[in-house]
């Protein structure tokens, strides 16, 4: 076996050591660290093409890279004291080390800002003591550093509102492993659930402009916005993939690629990968370092929950083409369903994600006082040129009190109208116009589908007592 072959490596747990040295020795990460530090500059775009270079070669790879960039470094880069950064910064370009964030709690995912790992400041000690339970950060076990959330106790002891972010030597020990997950896909990071009892000086709080919210909402919304750093090598690893294997692959006495359906499925490839490009193009256009992102929710959302839909879409595609040899851990086709799936959990449940896009839009048509989604959406810098394509299906007064699949369903039509802008702009920049023009027929299609499927008003409820005369053995007998 070949030392670093590819398909063996990721269908082990975990990384050999050496691998992770070749890996940092050329500092990827430094990509994310301001120049003052002695870093590359924290450039969007350098970012966004370091994780798309990594992910094109390893989804888990770049997905390691990402927690450190997006959820770590810029976080510190943007809220960190002096002190802390020039600490931190320093470790990472000279002795490799990696960091992590600790959000998630067993009972509290989504519903993350009722979380209950609390902090107390001691006066005594100038330093924050820090309790909980966290689970499913990536690098479990791993991180030199880690990013922790937490909420303030009241003089009555209970929890306050606002959430705190806490930067944490692991050198300095207080959390403990409890158990380690066996995650179904993305073997290379280790995930699990830690019990923290940790005590953190006050320099190395970050410090919020505002309130802890509002610095959460920005470090969410940034990371979502470079998802397509991850999404866009992925999508063209699927897309080679699938075109490799199309070519070289003959059934009836002709290749794959004289077969209509196969066609099909390569064109909504091609299209994926067009789509996070212009996402890439977007965010590397719009959100430098310092740009706060705390409001830019509906393009984080559509970003996020769309083009993590395309990755487990195109993971699913490429497993059809390929057949039974892909369903296996060592084939990259088997290993990309897996591996991509959860990216459509983590960071917002892509259902939430859909819904927020909605309530997002009905929040700012009630303020316009315009509730005609038409008129709206097509004075609306995120969706102006694209809803001309929808112009009669969009002409309506929309329901404010909509249930909630409405809103999801709208929000799944209204993320890929802003996917689509987003692919416009960049065909007008000067990228491949024939790629462009086949992207905008697969998302008009796509659009017009979820926009019929909205209009449709049947609902189906859950049956409670399905047992009763539903077997249907009893009716043959």
């Amino acid at each position: 076996m070949e030392r670093n072959n590819e398909d063996e490596l990721l269908s082990d747990r975990g990384l050999p050591p050496y691998i992770m040295r070749e890996v940092l020795e050329c500092n990827p990460l430094s990509t994310f660290i301001p120049t003052e530090f002695q870093g590359r500059g924290a450039v969007t775009s350098e970012a966004l093409s370091m994780l798309e270079a990594s992910s094109y070669q390893s989804l888990p790879l770049s997905l390691m890279m990402g927690i450190n960039g997006a959820l770590f470094l810029q976080p510190l880069a943007n809220y960190g004291h002096q002190e802390a950064k020039e600490t931190v910064f320093n470790r990472f370009l000279k002795k490799k080390n990696m960091g992590g964030l600790m959000i998630t709690e067993p009972d509290y995912g989504s519903d993350a800002l009722h979380m209950q790992t609390g902090f107390n400041y001691s006066e005594e000690t100038g330093s924050y003591n820090i309790n909980g339970l966290k689970h499913w950060a990536g690098l479990t076990g791993w991180a030199d550093f880690w990013l922790i959330t937490a909420r303030g106790y009241q003089e009555n002891g209970d929890l306050g509102r606002d959430i705190g972010f806490f930067v944490h030597d692991s050198t300095n020990g207080g959390i403990e492993v409890l158990e380690y997950y066996k995650n179904l896909g993305l073997y290379m990071l280790p995930y699990g659930k830690n019990k923290v009892n940790i005590e953190v000086p006050a320099a190395y709080r970050l410090e919020p402009k505002t309130t802890g919210v509002t610095m959460m909402l920005d470090i969410l919304h940034r990371s979502r916005l470079q998802f397509p750093g991850m999404s866009t090598g992925h999508l063209r690893r699927m897309m080679d993939e699938a075109v490799n294997h199309c070519r070289e692959r003959f059934v009836g006495g002709m290749s794959l690629f004289n077969y209509d359906q196969v066609v099909e499925r390569i064109a909504r490839l091609q299209t994926y990968f067009t789509v996070s490009s212009a996402m890439s193009f977007f965010t590397s256009t719009h959100v430098p370092l310092k740009q706060d992102t705390s409001r830019m929710d509906v393009a984080a959302n559509s970003i996020k929950s769309v083009v993590t839909d395309y990755m487990h879409e195109a993971s699913q595609s490429l497993l059809q083409l390929v057949g039974a040899k892909g369903y296996r851990l060592d084939h990259i086709a088997g290993r990309s369903m897996v591996d991509s799936r959860p990216f459509q959990i983590f960071e917002g449940s892509n259902d939430i994600l859909y819904q927020q896009i909605t309530e997002s839009i009905l929040k700012m048509m009630r303020k316009a006082k315009v509730m005609n989604l038409y008129q709206f959406l097509s004075s609306y810098s995120l969706t102006e040129n694209s809803a001309e394509f929808f112009k009669s299906s969009l002409d309506f007064t929309i329901d404010p009190k909509m249930a909630q699949r409405k809103l999801v369903q709208l929000g799944r039509a209204i993320g890929r109208m802003v996917s689509m802008e987003m692919t416009i702009k960049m065909g007008e920049s000067g990228y491949n116009s024939d790629m462009i023009a086949n992207s905008l027929k697969v998302l008009r299609t796509e659009i017009q589908s979820l926009i019929s499927g909205y209009s449709y008003n049947e609902e189906a409820l859950v049956v409670e007592d399905f047992e009763d005369h539903s077997s249907w053995l009893k009716l043959v007998q």
